[in-house]
């Protein structure tokens, strides 16, 4: 972990979380140069977030009071690893993950993003890898010149994964039915946090992702299930 200066809380879009979960200012720039304070974590992980954050959800702020306690409950356990380990920074290892159903325009990936600003603050240390499913099939598609298992590591082995609208396809190939099961095997065996977005409604996951896939996933993850309105459609009217 590398020492992080002072932040500028406008540049990272921090005032309204900042005082949403009253956190001083103060705390987050201090520190005496120690790149294993909370504050410098905090600092450095905000900074990090904000290069895998789309600008769109550059303010996100997760409100879901399901993604919250799963936050909550990251934290906590790392911090009891790091004790138990006396590490010098409190880091995500292993956790339960988090799956978010409803459909589209509801505010799931919002309270992903949020999430990841959320876990930032908290001063703990992960290694985000960020994608959508579509993006994540495009990259490990066989091509000249890549090495698609090296790619598909990144993704099974990143302390803490977000994947975005897992199941949009209608019609699963045996290529992606094939992904889906050795990453989510994967992590499942392994217990990494895995925080998953879906337009699936529950009755629909199997028929679309697959029983193996489903299985380890209902094991796996605290499910949330939103409703409402497309919310895009009402920005846009």
């Amino acid at each position: 972990m590398q020492w992080t200066p002072p932040i500028n809380p406008k540049r990272f879009h921090l005032e309204k979380l900042l005082a949403v979960r009253g956190i001083s200012l103060d705390w987050l720039n201090s520190g005496d140069a120690d790149p294993h304070s909370p504050a410098n974590v905090a600092r450095y992980s905000i900074a990090r977030a904000a290069e895998i954050i789309p600008f769109h959800y550059r303010d996100a702020i997760a409100d879901s009071p399901e993604v919250l306690a799963w936050v909550a409950e990251l934290a906590a356990e790392a911090r009891e690893a790091q004790a138990a380990r006396s590490a010098p920074v409190a880091a995500i290892t292993h956790g339960r993950s988090l799956l978010m159903l409803g459909p589209t325009g509801t505010g799931k990936t919002h309270q992903a993003y949020g999430a990841i600003r959320e876990l930032a603050l908290t001063g703990i240390a992960a290694r985000w890898v960020v994608t959508t499913a579509a993006d994540m099939y495009a990259a490990l598609r066989p091509r000249h010149g890549i090495d698609s298992e090296a790619e598909f590591c990144r993704y099974r082995d990143a302390s803490i994964l977000l994947i975005d609208d897992l199941g949009a396809e209608r019609k699963p190939t045996e290529f992606t039915e094939e992904v889906n099961f050795r990453l989510i095997n994967w992590r499942y065996e392994h217990h990494l946090p895995t925080l998953i977005t879906s337009n699936l409604v529950p009755k629909e996951i199997s028929a679309r992702l697959g029983d193996r896939v489903t299985s380890r996933l209902i094991e796996m993850c605290e499910r949330v299930v939103f409703k409402g309105p497309d919310r895009r459609r009402g920005e846009a009217a």
